[in-house]
């Protein structure tokens, strides 16, 4: 009974912390351009092609 004392605290914690932190990264903009990076790789590039 005691772990659970110890371990209920710790992951309500690590929830908050992992909540913290997607609400930071939604604010800086990383979820922006979600189309972006799936359509970047199917460009081809003319610097590849001379490799």
């Amino acid at each position: 009974m005691t772990g659970l004392a110890f371990l209920i605290p710790i992951a309500l914690l690590m929830g908050l912390a992992g909540l913290c932190a997607f609400f930071w990264a939604m604010r800086s903009g990383q979820y922006d351009d979600m189309d972006g990076a799936a359509h970047r790789i199917l460009i081809d590039d003319e610097e590849d092609e001379i490799r």
